[in-house]
């Protein structure tokens, strides 16, 4: 079971998300709909894996993944977008994520991937 932080704008997305991640037995410690908030959340709860949005109001999530990174080198992060385009597939693994899921994710997927980090 591990500890997991789920930031994604859309309320929807966060809480299918949190679900497929607690049915599969881990524990979702937050959720955050921003940046900013991912990155003073990630600080106080110290999860095991963040799942992260690219797409998000004020500090998106290639800041919010460089800045938690920064702070903890040994963060598991994972991209979550429905943007799956090259670059910024591309510009977050050069940034340190340690993988990046298509939203929206099936269960299977979703949970193949955080146990591969677990």
């Amino acid at each position: 079971m591990a500890k997991i932080l789920v930031c994604d704008d859309a309320t929807f997305m966060r809480k299918s998300i949190a679900l497929i991640l607690k049915e599969g037995e881990h524990d979702v410690v937050g959720e955050a709909e921003d940046g900013d908030t991912a990155v003073a959340m990630y600080k106080k709860t110290k999860p095991d894996i963040v799942l992260l949005d690219i797409t998000m109001p004020g500090k998106d999530g290639l800041q919010a993944l460089k800045e938690i990174l920064t702070s903890d080198p040994n963060a598991k992060v994972i991209m979550c977008s429905a943007m799956g385009n090259q670059e910024n597939v591309v510009e977050a693994i050069r940034s340190g994520a340690k993988d990046f899921i298509l939203k929206p994710p099936t269960p299977q997927k979703l949970l193949e991937v955080v146990e591969k980090y677990v």
